[in-house]
């Protein structure tokens, strides 16, 4: 868990906040109630992640910069930025426990 926080606070240069009361160990990615955009955890559970599970788009300025993130925080790139016509760009990354995830920017 500490491994895969660090990743994730590292490519998005936020902070993660410890949520209390659960049996289960969990951080939480910012949000706020009222605004666009959802909310997401990282849950450590038993169990080895497959790679092959609910693929989560992040939000960026520039893709490519949450990408040569990727390799610094322990990750790895999947596939570099690349064009989704009118809709942006898109870069998928694997953190480190195996998972993929999704950078999506309009520039």
């Amino acid at each position: 868990m500490r491994r895969d926080k660090a990743f994730y606070e590292q490519v998005l240069g936020t902070k993660l906040a410890k949520l209390p009361d659960s049996a289960l160990e969990m951080w939480g990615f910012p949000s706020e109630m009222w605004k666009p955009g959802c909310s997401g955890t990282l849950v450590k559970m038993p169990g080895v992640p497959s790679g092959d599970s609910t693929l989560v788009y992040f939000h960026s300025e520039d893709c490519a910069i949450g990408e040569a993130r990727f390799a610094k925080a322990g990750g790895k790139v999947f596939r570099p930025k690349v064009s989704i016509a009118q809709y942006g760009f898109i870069s998928l990354g694997v953190d480190t426990e195996g998972n993929r995830f999704r950078m999506h920017s309009l520039k």
